[in-house]
């Protein structure tokens, strides 16, 4: 029988899932793909410490060996940094082997190019474990256009965001304590910006961008927040309307725009990521013919990611193309200039006397926090001209809930 010939590149978390996920299903690897899945290989940056890997295993620090194995089919990267990953990915593509990784920080920089490479060398990537975990969301995408045409992709992205906000909310933690938590518990490290301030849910929105769109928007023009200025204040004003936080990747297009955003937003109860709690996250897809879908599960996590690169392990054997859906693709024209429509937001900062006749007010939390109701750009213009203020849009939220009256967003 044949053998499948694999190298995992880091054993932390992931890899060391991705090894023992190897061995506990390697009958049902060989039933699906009709050949045994051996690792033949693993790249650690300590040789000294112990690990639990069979002993004919090959342990190394140096890539080098591991490319002149005689036999090397598939190399799985699960390390960290965009180098590197980067340069063991291309050599390992030169070298004819198919490629997995779940480094989203790097296949955001540099995807296109190891595509591109790996066309060129009749070999496939894979990369389900890049966005959300072990969500199957790169697979769903791939399935969904053959036909649909995608108009919006919003994700809960990061689990640890999410984590933070949610525990905020449910024991009126503050920030700086939920985020405590989250660093005891493992979901958040020790220096957690690439979380909190948004960057690790932006590499996967471009991600999804391409995936979705066949290209990206530029970069510096993706409005790009984190939730660390989300006080427990703007949390419980938010509650009294039957809105809730959570931090969203957006992804549009409307003719040839694409527009990305990464930031906390307000969704009521009617939207598909109100009880979206803890870790958990979330993708939402909008296209022309099935109209709605939305992905949730385990975001993070050993076997949760393990399971996304295992099921690109078969993916990669089957040679499926990389590159199937990363065609450019139309969408429909709505007819408004994105931030001239008319949106709701929950602000803090502006007076209640403000008079301007472009924003309409809704409803008054406290003396500081309000509703209104108006076109992004004379929000931006307005609260831009004011200390401490804040303006969170609401992306969702059809009845606004009051102690003792109920205000319905759709007829205002």
């Amino acid at each position: 029988m044949s053998v499948i010939k694999v190298a995992i590149l880091g054993f932390g978390t992931v890899g060391e899932g991705v090894y023992q996920t190897i061995q506990s299903h390697g009958e049902e690897l060989e039933r699906v793909l009709g050949s045994k899945v051996e690792v033949a290989a693993v790249l650690i940056r300590n040789k000294q410490k112990k690990r639990n890997i069979d002993e004919e295993v090959l342990i190394t620090s140096d890539f080098n060996e591991i490319l002149h194995l005689p036999q090397l089919d598939v190399v799985i990267e699960a390390i960290v940094d965009k180098e590197p990953p980067y340069t063991f990915l291309k050599q390992a593509i030169q070298r004819g082997c198919h490629i997995i990784t779940a480094n989203k920080e790097m296949f955001a920089h540099h995807g296109k190019e190891l595509l591109e490479l790996a066309d060129s060398h009749n070999v496939s990537v894979g990369y389900e474990a890049t966005v959300a975990g072990g969500i199957p969301v790169i697979q769903t995408l791939r399935q969904l256009l053959n036909v649909n045409r995608v108009s919006l992709i919003q994700g809960i992205l990061n689990g640890t965001s999410n984590f933070i906000l949610t525990e905020m909310r449910k024991r009126k933690q503050s920030f700086a304590d939920a985020l405590s938590l989250a660093q005891k518990k493992g979901y958040a490290e020790a220096d957690p910006t690439n979380d909190v301030e948004g960057f690790d849910a932006f590499f996967k929105t471009m991600i999804l961008s391409r995936i979705a769109f066949g290209e990206e928007p530029n970069w510096q023009d993706v409005e790009r927040e984190g939730i660390t200025t989300i006080t427990s204040n703007l949390i419980d004003a938010a509650e009294k309307f039957g809105l809730r936080f959570k931090h969203v990747a957006s992804i549009t297009k409307a003719g040839n725009q694409i527009r990305a955003t990464v930031k906390p937003v307000l969704v009521g109860k009617t939207h598909p990521f109100y009880h979206i709690e803890g870790v958990e996250n979330a993708v939402n897809v909008q296209s022309d013919i099935v109209g709605s879908i939305t992905l949730q599960g385990p975001g993070a996590g050993m076997f949760p990611t393990a399971s996304a690169v295992i099921e690109d392990l078969v993916y990669v054997c089957q040679h499926q193309p990389s590159n199937k859906n990363f065609t450019k693709t139309t969408a429909g024209n709505y007819g408004e200039e994105i931030g001239q429509v008319k949106e709701l937001w929950l602000i803090k900062g502006l007076p209640k006397n403000n008079k301007n006749p472009l924003i309409t007010w809704v409803a008054q939390a406290t003396d500081e926090i309000a509703i209104i109701k108006a076109a992004r750009e004379e929000v931006e213009k307005v609260m831009n001209q004011q200390e401490e203020a804040y303006y969170f849009q609401i992306i969702d939220g059809y009845k606004i809930e009051r102690k003792y009256e109920e205000i319905t967003l759709a007829a205002l």
